[in-house]
């Protein structure tokens, strides 16, 4: 009998109900918990939009300029290790940090997009396959190469893109987690890393995920994985949209798997919020498949209902329709999408809604309301002060209110700062006068790049010669018509002075030309 309820026996089918009951109150209390939990984590960043911009297409892409060029946020890329040092970051395997700052105003540019309200990040890597990890095997020096980008930059997030040879060589793969474990330990403001990589219909490959799974070894936090959605080659009849829709559900699914694997398990909406895509927009490499204006939108709508943190795009380069010029629409550009875009950009489809953007640490000072006219100091000016009577060719770059502008062409007596209708400005504007700046000293072509100039021989269009330092083109057949007068009258003169870029080109082609 029970000693609580005499005269009755205790009933274990009664007990045994409870205790179901009662369990099952727990279990859903802590899934209740769980879920709450998991909803919290995956609402911690508000979800953003950025775009890939290849920093040394040509024709330059103006990402300085977010208001009427593209989203507010952008991936500058990329960054690889030098032809002759592979330790060492390059843009492109083309610019050297500093090189990219002097030729392509990349600091100052770049200092603009955030004193506009927008955000970068920094992409190591691509297509290219020539990221430092790759032939870098001194690890120090892989550590310092990757830290003094994160540094110069200022940094809160980087972009990992994995791709080919680099893919497959799990040694470097390796190399590299373990170099951003130690840079993204070391940065005091936090580091988000974020994995580029390719994936099929069903997720990532087997060499996608041995990357994932060695940063996770490694100990880097990643902030989350985006797929490259593009160039499927499936060779079936199922439609783009559809084939990036079921990668990135299968993507989810494998980061869910890969965090359980390292004791670590994350929720169905944390995993969507670490799960990113970049279409290639418009025209893909593979001919049948094409990334349509309708795919963005549908894309949009499914990153938006997953609670996908970032949606990303390459290219903004790209984010145009092609002009009659354009041979192949089937052939891809670098500088256009390859789809009648009409007024549309992809940039405003893929972002809508969507507010946020990236993680950054730089200090960026507010622009201050105009406290009347600035004085440009020579001294402290990177470039010639803006001069009304002087004649500038297209890609002069001058000085005016502590703002550094290049003109578009030939431009006389034009301020750089006046209000024109729109399009017919023939000054762009790069970005501010950098603190600690000083005159910047044009770099004079070594002797033998080009035949000296002499005055009896006779020159036709295209020539190329050297005067006292300096390279100059013939604009038309000449003869006894010093180079030097392009300086003073260049809209008379038949010579012009070599671009920038055109020096840089030739100063990279003498270094790497072998000595005798």
């Amino acid at each position: 009998m029970s000693k609580w309820f005499p005269g009755r026996r205790l009933s274990w089918f009664r007990l045994t109900t409870l205790l179901v009951v009662v369990a099952a109150l727990v279990v859903g209390a802590v899934f209740a918990w769980g879920s709450w939990q998991d909803q919290q984590e995956a609402s911690e960043r508000q979800p953003w939009s950025d775009g890939y911009v290849d920093v040394t297409a040509t024709p330059s892409f103006a990402f300085e300029s977010p208001g009427s060029t593209g989203p507010k946020n952008v991936v500058l890329a990329f960054v690889v290790g030098a032809p002759g040092d592979a330790c060492a970051p390059t843009w492109g395997g083309a610019y050297g940090l500093d090189e990219a700052e002097a030729t392509l105003d990349l600091d100052r540019r770049l200092a603009r997009l955030r004193n506009l309200g927008g955000s970068a990040m920094v992409s190591f890597g691509g297509q290219a396959n020539s990221d430092l990890a790759l032939k870098c095997t001194d690890q120090a020096k892989l550590v310092a190469g990757y830290q003094s980008v994160v540094d110069r930059y200022e940094l809160g997030s980087i972009d990992m893109d994995l791709e080919g040879e680099l893919l497959a060589n799990h040694d470097a793969v390796v190399r590299q987690a373990e170099a951003i474990a130690e840079v993204q330990q070391s940065t005091e403001d936090g580091l988000d890393v974020w994995l580029t990589l390719p994936v099929a219909p069903d997720g990532l490959t087997a060499d996608g995920l041995h990357v994932l799974r060695s940063y996770q070894a490694a100990g880097v936090v990643v902030a989350g994985v985006n797929a490259m959605t593009m160039n499927y080659n499936s060779g079936d009849d199922v439609k783009l949209i559809d084939r990036v829709r079921s990668s990135l559900s299968a993507l989810q699914m494998q980061l869910r798997a890969v965090a359980q694997e390292g004791g670590a398990p994350i929720g169905d909406a944390t995993a969507w919020s670490r799960v990113s895509a970049t279409p290639m927009i418009g025209q893909n490499d593979v001919r049948s498949e094409v990334f349509s204006l309708d795919d963005a939108r549908a894309l949009a709508e499914f990153a938006n209902d997953r609670g996908m943190v970032r949606v990303s795009m390459w290219s903004l380069n790209r984010d145009r329709s092609c002009d009659a010029n354009w041979p192949d629409p089937k052939q891809v550009s670098d500088s256009c999408s390859g789809v009648d875009q009409g007024d549309t950009r992809f940039a405003a489809l893929l972002g809508a809604g969507r507010t946020g953007e990236i993680s950054q640490v730089a200090e960026v000072d507010p622009l201050e309301p105009d406290a009347g006219p600035v004085v440009d100091d020579p001294e402290t000016s990177p470039y010639p002060v803006w001069n009304p009577e002087a004649a500038y060719p297209a890609e002069t770059k001058v000085v005016w209110r502590r703002n550094v502008y290049e003109a578009k062409w030939w431009t006389q007596n034009e301020q750089p700062d006046e209000t024109l209708e729109s399009g017919a400005q023939p000054w762009r504007l790069l970005g501010p006068v950098l603190p600690g700046e000083k005159p910047f000293e044009r770099p004079q072509l070594p002797a033998g790049s080009y035949p000296d100039w002499v005055k009896e021989t006779e020159y036709r269009q295209g020539d190329r010669v050297l005067f006292d330092g300096l390279g100059y083109e013939a604009r038309w057949w000449t003869q006894g018509e010093s180079p030097d007068a392009a300086l003073v009258l260049p809209q008379n003169s038949p010579w012009r002075l070599l671009t920038d870029s055109e020096v840089a080109e030739v100063l990279s082609r003498v270094e790497a030309e072998p000595t005798a």
